[in-house]
C-alpha cells in the first residue's frame, strides 16, 4: 500500500486482516460453525472468538502496556490502567455472517484518553480496508474518501438499524422509520453499524441512524465519518454518544436535517432542551461546512 499509515493504524490492519482470514475461511463452510446466542437474537459464533483472540494477540503484541476493550471478552485482556485502550468488534454483522449474507465486517478503534484517534473496518468480503488517523484524513483502500455532497434530505439515501432485543421499543422505531422514509430517497438497513458509518465516510450513504449501539459497534466507524468531513452524535445532535446508545451520522447538511428529525426520539432531548438541541447542531454544522484543515503526513 502507498498510503503513508500511522503506526498504530498499521497494527491495527494487521490484526483485522489476521481477522478476516479467520472469518474468510469460516464463510467457506459456514454450515459448520458452531452457533450460542447470549440474548433474544443476538448471537456469537466461534468464528467472533477466534477472530477476536487473534486481533488481541495482534495488538498486545505490538502494545502490551495498551488496555483492550473487546466485545466479547470485555476488558479481561491488556493493562487495565492505560490511557491507551483498543476498542475491538471483531465481527460486526453476526447475524449476516450465520446466514451466509456477505455484509459484515471487523472494527477496531484505539481511544486515547477517552477520544477515538485511530480506526479500521475492515470488510472481509470485498477486501475494502477504511482507515482513519485523528487529523489526517479518511481513506479506503489507498484512496481518500469524504461525505456525500447532497444537500436536500429528500435526495438522500439513510441507513439504520431495526430493533431486535426484548424490551426495545419497536412502536417507536416504526414511527420513526416512518417520519424519516416519507422524507428521504430511500432507508437501508444493511446489518453492520460499523460498515453503514464507513459508507457514511465514503458517501455511499448521506446519513445513518441507530439505537441500542454498543462503543465497539461505533467507534472506528465515527472517526472515519468525522475525518471524512461528516458529523457524528447521539439523536439530539450532542457530540458526546459514544456510550449513549445512540448515533446519528451524515454530511453536515443531511445530518442537520435529521436531527431535526430523530432528535425527538432521543432519551436526552427534554422539552427544554429542543432550542439547546438546534443551536448545539447549528454550531457544528457550520463548523463541518467551513471544512477541515488540509491533513498533515
Amino acid at each position: 500500500m502507498s498510503l503513508n499509515l500511522h503506526p498504530m493504524v498499521n497494527v491495527a490492519v494487521k490484526a483485522a486482516r489476521a481477522a478476516g482470514s479467520i472469518i474468510n475461511r469460516a464463510a467457506l463452510d459456514i454450515e459448520s460453525v458452531r452457533v450460542s446466542q447470549k440474548n433474544a437474537n443476538d448471537f456469537v459464533t466461534e468464528v467472533d472468538q477466534a477472530a477476536e483472540a487473534a486481533i488481541i494477540e495482534t495488538l498486545l503484541t505490538a502494545y502490551p502496556g495498551h488496555g483492550i476493550w473487546a466485545e466479547e471478552s470485555g476488558r479481561e485482556h491488556g493493562a487495565k490502567d492505560s490511557e491507551f485502550v483498543w476498542i475491538i468488534d471483531p465481527l460486526d454483522g453476526t447475524t449476516n455472517f450465520i446466514h451466509g449474507l456477505p455484509i459484515y465486517c471487523v472494527s477496531i478503534a484505539l481511544a486515547v484518553k477517552g477520544k477515538v484517534e485511530q480506526a479500521v473496518v475492515y470488510d472481509p468480503t470485498r477486501n475494502d480496508l477504511f482507515t482513519a488517523t485523528k487529523g489526517r484524513g479518511a481513506f479506503l483502500n489507498d484512496r481518500r474518501i469524504r461525505v456525500s455532497k447532497r444537500t436536500a434530505l429528500k435526495d438522500s439515501l439513510i441507513a439504520t438499524g431495526f430493533p431486535y432485543r426484548q424490551g426495545d421499543d419497536f412502536n417507536e422505531y416504526l414511527t420513526l422509520m416512518g417520519d424519516v422514509m416519507q422524507r428521504t430517497a430511500g432507508l437501508r438497513r444493511p446489518g453492520a453499524a460499523a460498515l453503514d458509518l464507513a459508507y457514511v465516510a465514503a458517501g455511499y450513504t448521506d446519513g445513518f441512524f441507530e439505537k441500542g449501539l454498543q462503543p465497539w459497534d461505533v467507534a472506528a466507524g465515527s472517526l472515519l465519518v468525522t475525518e471524512a468531513g461528516g458529523l457524528v452524535g447521539n439523536f439530539s445532535g450532542e457530540a458526546d454518544f459514544l456510550d449513549q446508545q445512540e448515533c446519528l451520522a451524515g454530511n453536515p447538511r443531511v445530518y442537520a436535517q435529521l436531527v431535526s428529525i430523530v432528535g425527538k426520539y432521543s432519551k436526552f432531548a427534554g422539552a427544554g432542551d429542543k432550542a439547546a438541541v438546534r443551536q448545539t447542531t447549528l454550531s457544528r454544522t457550520s463548523k463541518a461546512l467551513a471544512g477541515p484543515e488540509a491533513p498533515g503526513g
